[in-house]
C-alpha cells in the first residue's frame, strides 16, 4: 500500500497546508460561528493529520483512497463536535475521532472471505451429494463424500458450512393459522426465569444513573462504541469515559 504516493483521492499532499496552533484556534471559532469559510480551511489544513492517520492501517490491504475519505469524515465530525472552552489541543481530539471512524468503516465492511480452495470442495461435495441422492433416493452421510473425494470429514463439514448464507434470527420457520414462528422462538435459554428477575432489577438499578452515565453505558454495550469513540463523542478523555463506565457498572452490579 502506497501511503507516500503524492496523490491521493485527486489531492496532492504534497502542497497540503498546515496550520499552526493559534490558527486552528481561531479558525475554530470562526466556524463555531456558522463560517463556512473557515470550516473549509480547516478541513483542508488538517489533511496531513489524516493522511498520517490511515498510515496506521497500511497492512490491512485496503485501498488507501478509501481510507482518506473515511478518515476525512471523522476529521469533519471533530470540527464539527469539538468543544472549544475544553483546555484541549484540537489534534488531541481528532485523531482518536479518525480512528474511530476508520475502524467502524473496516468493521463494517469486513465481510469474511472464503478461500478458492475451499469453494472449490464444496462445490465438488455438493455434486456427489446430488448425485448419490438421485441414485440411491437418501442423503449421503459425510464419510461417504469424504471418501469419494479422498479428505478427512473434518474437511468436507468444513467446506460446506463455508458456502452457507448466515440465517436471520427473524427468519420464519412455520406458520399455521396467522401465527408464525421464528427462528428466534427456536433459541431457549435454561436460566430464563433468573434473567427475567434479572433484567427487572437492573432496570431499576440503572435509574440511579447519572444521564451522562447512562450514555456512556448506552454507547458502550449497546451500540458498540470503544471507550475511545464514546469520548470522542462526549467530548471528555478516555481516561474518564474509563472511569465513569467503572462506577456506574458497580452501581448496577447485580
Amino acid at each position: 500500500m502506497q501511503y507516500k504516493k503524492v496523490e491521493i483521492c485527486g489531492v496532492d499532499t504534497s502542497q497540503l497546508p498546515v496550520l499552526r496552533e493559534q490558527e486552528k484556534e481561531q479558525l475554530l471559532k470562526l466556524a463555531k460561528n456558522g463560517d463556512k469559510n473557515a470550516r473549509d480551511e480547516l478541513i483542508n489544513g488538517n489533511l496531513r493529520l489524516v493522511l498520517s492517520v490511515i498510515q496506521r492501517f497500511s497492512n490491512r490491504g485496503e485501498n488507501p483512497d478509501d481510507l482518506f475519505q473515511v478518515g476525512c469524515i471523522g476529521l469533519i465530525k471533530s470540527i464539527d463536535n469539538f468543544d472549544i472552552t475544553q483546555n484541549v489541543r484540537f489534534s488531541t481530539y481528532a485523531v482518536p475521532m479518525i480512528i474511530g471512524e476508520i475502524r467502524r468503516y473496516l468493521r463494517d465492511n469486513n465481510s469474511i472471505r472464503v478461500s478458492r480452495s475451499i469453494k472449490d470442495t464444496a462445490y465438488k461435495a455438493m455434486q456427489i451429494k446430488e448425485r448419490i441422492m438421485n441414485k440411491y433416493q437418501r442423503e449421503p452421510t459425510v464419510e461417504e463424500i469424504a471418501a469419494e473425494l479422498g479428505i478427512p470429514r473434518e474437511d468436507v463439514v468444513e467446506a460446506l458450512e463455508s458456502i452457507v448464507e448466515p440465517v436471520s434470527l427473524y427468519e420464519p420457520v412455520f406458520s399455521e393459522g396467522g401465527d408464525t414462528i421464528y427462528m428466534m422462538d427456536q433459541i431457549g435459554d435454561k436460566n430464563d426465569d433468573k434473567n427475567w428477575l434479572d433484567e427487572i432489577a437492573l432496570k431499576e438499578a440503572i435509574k440511579s444513573l447519572s444521564d451522562r452515565e447512562k450514555r456512556i453505558l448506552r454507547l458502550r454495550f449497546m451500540q458498540g462504541k470503544t471507550q475511545m469513540e464514546v469520548s470522542g463523542e462526549i467530548g471528555i478523555s478516555q481516561a474518564q469515559v474509563s472511569r465513569l463506565e467503572k462506577g456506574a457498572l458497580d452501581k448496577i452490579k447485580l
